[in-house]
């Protein structure tokens, strides 16, 4: 359905926009009060007469006969907080939208099925997906018009949202018939889209090859990241990345990341106060960012800063990762253990904590600085992250960054020693010590709303990266942190007598059966818990969750994996994600979980299954492997010859632990690691037949090293150990093997 507006609806483009004070008119609280979710919360006394999604605003729609506006957004979104302040607080928009719509507000986070369906949809239209998502449907449901932020009134070239309505209105009250006609071709659409992506070549060397090329075409030379505007951080295709350097020794892939891993450490995206990474930047050069912070980029930024250090040894990439696991264990963390969603970009003014905007909570005056330091350590702390007397954040329209700054580190801490005549343990000590005052001093203002929901994908990422830290950093808190958090997952988000997840938990409420992400990303974080801690429960559980994920989303037709269970009506189309962005898809994470699990447990069915998974999307790797380099992740992993480390004794044993520690000191991405014979557990049952027969030695724990199931001499050597690693790094790929889907070529 075409609407004639010059809406364009993308967030990018509104940047430019400065929020408008209205003043809200809301009287009673609307059906959203008894919601537990933080977004819905916030729009419960708009006058705006919203629904939850669910059948009751579908009866009423049908009833009545109206179409149905849905808005979609989540509770850290700035652009969200600037439509409900202009136009969901406004009485006269929310009078119109009570009379001609019926308004259903969906918390993207909660119910990232319902997102899904209907940003396909206003991409299908030619429009920017972003969030708030504005889409009108009929009363079944079907997307006929949509769109983004939209102006309160016409302004910028943009439509105002009133006379988008009223517009909406009338077409739907004078062309109903086209309306309906529109709507029914648009969803026929998006359920021919779900096979789109299937071709019939064999998969090989080429696709990781042909997405090297696209990334580095599209790799800012001057500024490091991807794209020429705003910089995000993707970390899905740095780690592509590293693997693609680890088969081929291509140093410039290793470049890549190494440049854009510093450029976002340096850069404003990074808190370098109170660690942890913004959302992305709205410049080319890292250094404004949109400053909302969410769990997903914490646990991936810091999985591939261990990655990166696992190959180059730089205590950069180690300092990053362990401020980033700090962060999170400081400011994200319930006291159950489960790790929260969000914290917003919005923060309470200073000077008038009764009005707020985005980053203030981040920003400081140089002369701040200097009284909370004194002159000269806050001399050093201005010279190193780029403080101005007049500020160095960009200047808005409204003037409300000025004299403001935002921290990015311009000299390391070599230049500063050298600069100064100092020390470098001397300048490195004084930052330290500055960064800590400071963020006690930022402690005390306004803080950011935190969205405090348990979302169990973003859980799932935070448990294998608190797992991989633990072992690779030497932080027992770590480990027990993400041990603590699969605890409480499993104990209040799990049916074990269904074998069911669920997605949210909220204030003591488990609720929404859990999607694909959320059972892949789960057991992605259960495998990294059991390598970690070699405790047979957390692979017991990755291997019965995987199971029940088989059962409730393989496409038996054509292979990978739908986003839902198909048992919602509501979910109008089954959609199958592919696309690796600011989260790996659901399907990457189950095709490397399943290549894992085949390898631990010898089941060679589920390696078949990834196998599958990666032809139902071979179109699309064939000819654009850069829209899912996480998946092409995995086709790395099944084109390698894996890697089995199996160690014969205790994990308690002291050469054990070493053994462990010179496993996770290399970058072995096609590997696993074994450790049986631990008292109390029972892992020897349950791993591949081959590694049953294993024993000791001359009574001491030894180590096999094997290369698809084929093992050099046992040892109980340390240097014939390390040596045998070594080998194994260094095995070459086989460019020659194949996946067809059927039968792959070993």
């Amino acid at each position: 359905m075409v609407v004639e507006t010059s809406e364009g609806g993308g967030i990018v483009e509104m940047k430019q926009h400065q929020s408008m004070t209205v003043t809200s008119q809301s009287g009673k609280p609307n059906r959203l009060i008894t919601e537990k979710s933080p977004y819905l919360q916030q729009h419960a006394h708009n006058p705006v007469d919203w629904y939850p999604w669910g059948e009751e605003a579908f009866a009423s729609a049908r009833n009545q006969q109206k179409p149905i506006f849905l808005s979609v957004g989540y509770s850290t979104c700035h652009w969200c907080h600037v439509m409900e302040r202009e136009s969901f607080e406004n009485a006269s928009v929310a009078a119109v939208l009570n009379e001609k719509f019926v308004p259903i507000k969906v918390d993207r986070e909660e119910r990232p099925d319902v997102d899904r369906v209907y940003m396909n949809a206003l991409q299908a239209m030619g429009q920017n997906g972003g969030w708030p998502m504005s889409m009108f449907l009929t009363p079944d449901l079907k997307p006929f018009y949509g769109g983004t932020y939209f102006p309160p009134d016409s302004r910028f070239g943009k439509t105002g949202f009133t006379d988008v309505l009223l517009r909406i209105d009338k077409i739907w009250n004078t062309e109903r018939t086209k309306v309906d006609q529109s709507a029914h071709d648009l969803t026929t659409y998006l359920e021919e889209s779900v096979r789109a992506g299937k071709g019939d070549a064999a998969l090989t060397w080429d696709v990781p090859e042909k997405c090297f090329d696209q990334l580095q075409q599209s790799f800012d030379d001057a500024h490091a990241g991807f794209g020429r505007g705003s910089k995000f951080p993707r970390p899905v295709s740095l780690a592509f990345l590293l693997r693609y350097y680890k088969a081929t020794r291509n140093k410039v892939a290793l470049d890549m990341v190494e440049r854009t891993l510093r450029a976002m450490a340096d850069g404003g995206l990074h808190d370098h106060v109170g660690g942890g990474f913004h959302r992305y930047c709205v410049d080319s050069e890292w250094r404004v960012p949109h400053f909302e912070k969410m769990l997903y980029d914490q646990a991936q930024i810091i999985e591939v800063n261990l990655e990166a250090y696992q190959i180059t040894g730089s205590s950069c990439y180690a300092d990053v990762a362990r401020s980033t696991c700090a962060y999170v264990l400081r400011d994200m963390t319930s006291s159950e253990g489960g790790f929260y969603s969000a914290e917003d970009a919005d923060s309470p003014l200073p000077e008038n904590p009764a009005e707020s905007g985005e980053g203030f909570y981040y920003l400081w005056t140089k002369q701040e600085i200097i009284n909370l330091l004194g002159e000269k350590e806050g001399r050093l702390f201005v010279l190193a992250y780029g403080v101005e007397e007049d500020g160095n954040a960009p200047m808005d329209p409204q003037q409300e960054f000025a004299g403001k700054n935002i921290l990015f580190e311009v000299e390391t801490v070599n230049d500063l020693a050298r600069i100064l005549g100092k020390q470098e343990q001397e300048v490195r000590t004084s930052l330290e010590k500055s960064r800590e005052q400071l963020l006690e001093a930022r402690n005390r203002r306004p803080r950011p709303k935190r969205d405090d929901k348990i979302v169990l994908s973003w859980n799932g990422l935070m448990i294998g990266a608190l797992a991989r830290a633990a072992t690779i950093l030497d932080q027992t808190g770590f480990r027990e942190a993400a041990e603590k958090a699969a605890g409480d997952i499993l104990a209040r988000m799990h049916d074990p007598s269904t074998g069911l997840l669920l997605r949210r938990m909220r204030d003591g409420e488990a609720r929404f059966e859990g999607h694909l992400a959320d059972y892949a990303f789960f057991v992605k974080g259960l495998i990294e818990l059991f390598e970690t801690t070699q405790d047979s429960r957390w692979l017991k559980e990755a291997t019965e969750l995987c199971g029940s994920m088989i059962t409730l989303f393989h496409d038996p037709k054509d292979g990978g994996f739908f986003e839902t269970n198909g048992k919602d009506p509501s979910v109008l189309v089954r959609l199958k994600e592919h696309y690796d962005g600011a989260e790996p898809s659901g399907n990457s994470i189950a095709a490397e979980n399943l290549i894992r699990l085949a390898s631990l447990t010898g089941n060679d069915e589920w390696r078949a299954l990834a196998e599958r998974a990666l032809m139902s999307f071979s179109g699309i790797l064939a000819s654009q492997p850069v829209a899912m380099p996480n998946m092409v992740s995995s086709l790395v992993l099944l084109l390698s010859s894996p890697i089995e480390v199996v160690i014969v004794g205790s994990v308690q044993d002291v050469s054990v632990r070493t053994m462990v520690k010179e496993f996770y000191r290399r970058f072995l991405p096609s590997a696993i690691l074994l450790v049986i014979d631990t008292p109390g557990q029972d892992t020897r049952s349950m791993v591949h037949p081959l590694f049953r027969s294993f024993s000791m030695r001359e009574d001491k724990p030894t180590a096999y090293v094997c290369e698809n199931y084929a093992c050099a001499l046992p040892t109980n050597d340390p240097g014939k150990f390390n040596e045998l690693l070594d080998r194994a790094s260094s095995t070459p790929l086989n460019p020659q093997r194949r996946i067809s889907g059927v039968a792959s070529s070993r």
